[in-house]
């Protein structure tokens, strides 16, 4: 089989897409203003989160079996979660902690005594800053909070760049991605400059069937179709990233809002439609007021995590493969509704086509035909009782290898969802 040239992901792209889930935490002045998009104008003395326990977040990301932590260190209103030199819209104008509070710093610190890794948000656009209208001084400004950022709280798994409320505005990108391969060159970047993974292109947590790892752009915000230029040099191997909040369309806390939270079978289908087509879920929890996760959403992704486990955690076999037919055995006949696939994506996405099969009364029965498996491809089935599976690459880019081909019975899954 001619070998075709293929993108292939770097060695911290393969350690970012193997986490599959993050959680996203939204959390600043909107907090305390029952808001979602503030202008800026809010006043800092309205900050004061009490309780505040980043361990609370944390442990509960943990805990539901996440990876990873992404923080709106400032979100559109330009109101900072740090004290930062550059303006004094920050934690250190706030009753919180008398002025002398770091959220960033809290949270950092939480990530790393709980394992998970520690990503940062900073909005490029900036609706309090005065000299966000003198481009050339607020390129000045946003790379002075970025190497604040990139430079204080320890290695970055990810930094993610917004392109809400920037149509038609060109940030100094160059520099941008100088600073962040400067500080954190292992941090993946999210969407803008040159990006190392992507934006799915909705907030919905899902990712789209097939779900490629190349791309050449991506959607710049869920408020224009217009298509990002990146920079010249961005690789061609672009992972997406699924980002949903908790609470229907609501990223930030909202007092008496409990009816907007997604119920478990719902989030469950996320997973399928993002882990399960390749690509990587990032949770939105926001705090509340208290400075806390609400107990109704701790308990919620909670369920997730247990969920994702009861189904996934232990296969009735698994095994490995190369070439264009790999088959799995079982131990006599068992009862089987799920296959996981995953390739070896460190020698690209090589499958095209393929259909997965089980042997049925001593022949084989197709369960599924599919397209593209990368990281990872979930497939649910109809139970079937068998003593073979086969998974058969119709259309391939080069010869394809087998990272995982597991089978799993989740007895009952549509029952079971709570």
């Amino acid at each position: 089989m001619d070998t075709e040239v293929l993108a292939k992901p770097t060695p911290q792209q393969m350690a970012w897409q193997n986490l599959e889930l993050g959680m996203f935490c939204h959390f600043g002045m909107n907090t305390f203003c029952d808001q979602e998009w503030g202008e800026g104008t809010d006043s800092p003395l309205k900050f004061n989160p009490a309780h505040l326990d980043a361990r609370q977040w944390v442990r509960t990301a943990k805990q539901a079996g996440f990876k990873y932590f992404v923080l709106t260190a400032k979100h559109h209103d330009g109101f900072c979660l740090w004290p930062t030199k550059t303006t004094d819209y920050s934690v250190k104008s706030s009753p919180w902690k008398d002025g002398q509070g770091d959220v960033v710093r809290e949270v950092s610190d939480a990530c790393r005594e709980e394992g998970l890794q520690f990503g940062l948000y900073l909005s490029p656009w900036d609706r309090h800053e005065p000299c966000y209208s003198d481009k050339a001084a607020y390129d000045d400004f946003y790379a002075e909070q970025l190497t604040e950022l990139l430079t204080q709280y320890g290695p970055l798994v990810e930094v993610w760049f917004d392109g809400a409320g920037s149509q038609g505005r060109e940030y100094d990108w160059h520099r941008i991605i100088g600073l962040v391969t400067q500080y954190q060159p292992d941090a993946m970047v999210f969407n803008m400059g040159q990006p190392t993974i992507r934006w799915v292109g909705n907030e919905d947590g899902v990712a789209p069937y097939p779900c490629w790892n190349t791309a050449e752009s991506a959607r710049e915000s869920m408020f224009t179709s217009d298509m990002l230029t990146w920079m010249e040099g961005t690789t061609s191997w672009v992972p997406a990233e699924c980002d949903v909040p908790i609470r229907r369309r609501h990223w930030f806390w909202h007092p008496d809002d409990e009816s907007s939270l997604h119920s478990l079978e719902h989030l469950m289908d996320l997973y399928y439609r993002s882990v399960g087509h390749g690509a990587t879920l990032l949770l939105n929890v926001a705090p509340d007021d208290r400075g806390l996760l609400p107990e109704v959403d701790v308990q919620r992704v909670i369920e997730l995590g247990d969920e994702i486990r009861r189904r996934f955690d232990v296969p009735i076999a698994v095994t490995t493969g190369e070439g264009i037919e790999v088959t799995l055995l079982l131990e006599g006949e068992q009862s089987v509704d799920h296959v996981v696939l995953m390739e070896d994506i460190a020698h690209g996405e090589r499958v095209r086509e393929y259909v997965l099969e089980a042997q049925h009364n001593g022949e084989w029965v197709e369960l599924v035909k599919g397209s593209a498996i990368g990281h990872k491809k979930i497939d649910k089935f109809a139970a079937v009782e068998t003593s073979a599976l086969r998974v058969r690459f119709t259309a391939c880019a080069a010869t394809p290898i087998v990272r995982k081909f597991a089978a799993y019975s989740v007895n009952g899954f549509e029952g079971m969802i709570r």
